[in-house]
């Protein structure tokens, strides 16, 4: 079959390998279509050893049961699904709990990240990993499963403070952040700003709903302020999707007094917090700073439910998998708006 992998570090080669055959207690899904993800960027980017090779991307993945293995009970071939690509320990308290995007034991495991993804025409998967979706377009299934789930996820984190009548600024309406406006409007009853750099991104925005719309540039934070208020009041949450330093900056300076910010991008900035009596502080008193990480299968279950609901819906750009390379350089240059999307 045709697969796009990592051969090394930083190289991304169209291949030709053997169709993987189901073992016990795993399906092999015919993939219908697989997201595009900046964390396939930074997989390619590690250094080597931290991931393995060869090893074929794509973590975002919807398709079609093809065969079940021995053990299998709950699908059939013909079964449309979309894939939950965290594999866990399965024994740990976190995972027991259903947690396993805090699995104690495997720091950052599965499919597509430790073992064989979707960027090609089959993909085995353990049966647990699967959720049904129905008669859903496959290429707007497959972003639930991260550009969905991720912020859904980080939205639940917040959620104590997301009661109405609060504010959340939301930095970056990109794959993750278009998807996370989507699911604070759907869900909550808060004051949401978006905030990006590009206008069409704003424009996208303002589109589904925003209620506010800031550029991001060297007078966001006053904008933002003329919004919220002045310190120490402020936004009750912000929701950084881009995490680069300018981004981190803004958030930090816009958040109230007891609020939160949530740090989903990995552009690699740099977060102060320390107790200090500095005016302004470098993150105000009281602030919770959290660092999410994709979510649980239970939270997927019910994006999938918003999403059949016609409350989310991913903006995509669908690639053929002949051109897999030049999507993930397109996502590099940050030419893609919504989510990249391929199509074997």
């Amino acid at each position: 079959m045709r697969a796009v992998r990592m051969t090394a570090p930083g190289v991304l080669e169209h291949t030709e390998v053997p169709t993987p055959q189901a073992g016990p207690g795993e399906v092999l899904l015919r993939v219908g279509a697989v997201g595009a993800c900046h964390s396939d960027l930074h997989i390619l980017d590690a250094p080597a050893g931290v991931f393995p090779v060869p090893m074929t991307l794509g973590h975002e993945i919807a398709g079609t049961v093809d065969t079940v293995g021995a053990g299998v009970d709950g699908w059939s071939p013909g079964d449309r699904a979309a894939v939950y690509g965290i594999i866990g320990c399965g024994r740990c308290r976190a995972c027991l709990r259903g947690e396993e995007n805090r699995c104690r034991v495997i720091p950052v495991g599965g499919i597509g990240l430790s073992r064989d993804g979707g960027l090609a025409e089959y993909v085995v998967v353990p049966a647990s990993r699967l959720l049904p979706v129905g008669d859903m377009d496959l290429t707007r299934a497959a972003p639930l499963t991260d550009a969905g789930l991720t912020p859904y996820h980080a939205v639940e984190l917040a959620r104590p403070r997301l009661r109405p009548g609060t504010s959340c600024v939301v930095i970056g309406i990109g794959g993750l952040g278009h998807m996370g406006l989507q699911i604070l409007l759907a869900t909550t009853a808060v004051r949401v700003i978006a905030v990006d750099t590009n206008t069409a991104a704003l424009e996208l925005a303002g589109r589904l709903g925003a209620h506010h719309t800031v550029q991001a540039g060297p007078d966001a934070v006053e904008k933002i302020r003329e919004l919220v208020g002045p310190a120490p009041d402020g936004a009750d949450v912000v929701l950084d999707f881009v995490g680069a330093q300018p981004t981190l900056d803004t958030a930090r300076q816009v958040v109230a007094t007891g609020g939160q910010i949530l740090l989903v991008g990995l552009a690699g900035g740099t977060l102060p917090v320390r107790p200090v009596a500095d005016e302004p502080p470098p993150v105000p008193l009281e602030t919770g700073v959290v660092v999410p990480f994709w979510g649980t299968r239970a939270e997927l279950h019910e994006v999938i439910a918003l999403a059949r609901d016609g409350r989310l819906h991913a903006d995509v750009h669908t690639f053929p998998l002949a051109e897999a390379p030049q999507a993930y350089e397109a996502l590099r240059r940050g030419e893609v708006r919504g989510r990249a999307v391929i199509v074997p």
